[in-house]
């Protein structure tokens, strides 16, 4: 003969309940999880782009230095279209070498009270070829 409890082989209402609670934390943790990672890749994606600016401002004062040699000053301004949430400034140092100075390219964006932003620097010849 069968015992009551023997024959009872299904899953209590608290059971049921505790798993179902369990499950609902993992749900939480994952929907979570991934708006970080939404916002993690947009932070990678800003900082890629800045990057790139950067690279080609640099570039496009190392293919013109013969005709920015007399411009040496201090530089400030925005991208165009599409980068409008990006600024750039350039600036120049004098280094140990007369005939070189040193170039820094800053890409910034963000609000202005916590700007983010690459720097590159690299050096540039100032006197003339021929000299």
């Amino acid at each position: 003969m069968l015992s009551l409890r023997q024959c009872n082989k299904g899953f209590s209402l608290l059971e049921v309940m505790i798993a179902l609670a369990i499950v609902a934390v993992a749900l939480v943790a994952l929907l979570g999880l991934s708006n970080r990672t939404i916002l993690v890749q947009d932070k990678i994606q800003q900082l890629t782009r800045a990057t790139l600016l950067a690279q080609q401002l640099m570039s496009e004062l190392e293919l013109n230095v013969e005709e920015s040699r007399s411009n040496r000053e201090a530089q400030e301004d925005n991208f165009t279209e599409p980068f409008t949430d990006f600024r750039w400034q350039i600036s120049y140092q004098d280094t140990l070498i007369s005939q070189v100075k040193q170039v820094t390219v800053i890409v910034l964006w963000g609000d202005a009270e916590k700007d983010e932003q690459v720097q590159l620097v690299s050096f540039l010849p100032v006197g003339r070829r021929d000299e």
